[in-house]
């Protein structure tokens, strides 16, 4: 599949790796950058050729997919544009910043027909799919309550080093929209559909952003199961995600990227598939190329990739609830058209 990586920044950079990683898989052909210089040294390291404007490259190159890699509001303009040029679009989490970016991207995508799959690459690990798995062959009996943990750390010089970090109208939220999005959406991918949400959110150890280091939030789901999210840039030195999944036949709980326990009545651990790629990769980016390779192989057999664009929208209205929640100090009712 030949690529047009949108975006050369850092996320951009860990795409480009990804594509060149899938070996004859996948080709980048053109990286695309306001900045001519930024693409040049990505096309040095991995190949392809530099262009200033997505639309240069559409017209100059013969593309199968664009991989979205700009700051999180630009995403779905980016991604249209993508759509409209014929291009199946990989983009990276969030969607965009509103739900009425999500929905263009929806609309442009279901008017053309063509494959587009949103960033969740956790998803992808083996242990938790082995959650999933356990979850679907009824091993953990009804799910009852999850917690997901997004514990990190940001320090003051992440926030500073770009003018769009931390920032309302392109960041478009802090812990939660960035970093604590994977958790989250692991969490709404065990439990199901969230109906109900309550949380607080605050700024506490970054100076002169205008988005949260701090949420925490409990959310209901339709099934009646809770869940409960923590997502922190304020918890040094930072700590993996944690994910612990509650049922009234068993427990499992994911941390360090290892299945930590695994309890249940009587049913058995599904077990692990392994994932291929370079050996001194981590988990995390060994699931991102796998995420890659279900995206390639969605195109190819004309299938729903395994993170579609709708799941993506619902983490993103978990989100933003959160957010809602957390202004105006009531609960927030999530509806899905």
């Amino acid at each position: 599949m030949r690529f047009a990586l949108i975006g050369a920044g850092a996320i951009g950079t860990v795409h480009a790796r990804l594509i060149e990683a899938l070996g004859s898989e996948a080709d980048l052909v053109a990286v695309v950058d306001q900045n001519l210089e930024r693409a040049g040294k990505l096309v040095e390291q991995h190949g392809g050729k530099a262009y200033a404007t997505p639309a240069a490259a559409y017209a100059a190159e013969e593309l199968d997919a664009a991989a979205i890699c700009l700051p999180s509001a630009l995403h779905a303009d980016a991604a249209v544009e993508a759509l409209q040029a014929g291009k199946h679009v990989i983009i990276e989490k969030p969607v965009d910043i509103t739900l009425a970016a999500a929905d263009r991207v929806i609309e442009a995508q279901r008017s053309t027909g063509l494959t587009v799959s949103v960033i969740s690459q956790r998803r992808f690990q083996p242990p938790v799919a082995q959650i999933r798995a356990a979850i679907d062959s009824g091993a953990l009996g009804r799910v009852t309550s999850g917690i997901a943990e997004s514990a990190f750390f940001r320090p003051q010089s992440y926030y500073d080093g770009d003018d769009w970090r931390g920032t309302l109208a392109i960041d478009g939220g802090g812990a939660l929209m960035n970093q604590g999005i994977h958790a989250l959406d692991l969490l709404v991918w065990m439990l199901g559909r969230p109906v109900q949400v309550s949380a607080q959110t605050g700024r506490l150890a970054h100076e002169g952003i205008e988005v949260e280091d701090l949420a925490g939030a409990s959310i209901l789901f339709e099934s009646g199961a809770i869940g409960l999210m923590l997502a922190s840039t304020a918890a040094y030195p930072g700590r993996p995600v944690r994910l612990t999944i509650h049922g009234d036949q068993g427990t499992a709980v994911l941390d360090d990227d290892q299945l930590a326990y695994f309890a249940t009545a009587e049913g058995a651990l599904p077990e692990a598939t392994l994932l291929d790629g370079p050996a001194d990769w981590g988990p995390v980016e060994l699931a991102h190329l796998a995420q890659y390779r279900d995206f390639i192989a969605a195109v190819r057999d004309g299938r729903a990739p395994s993170v579609s664009l709708e799941a993506g929208r619902r983490s993103l209205a978990t989100v933003l609830a959160v957010y809602q929640s957390a202004r105006t100090g009531r609960p927030v009712e999530l509806k899905e058209d």
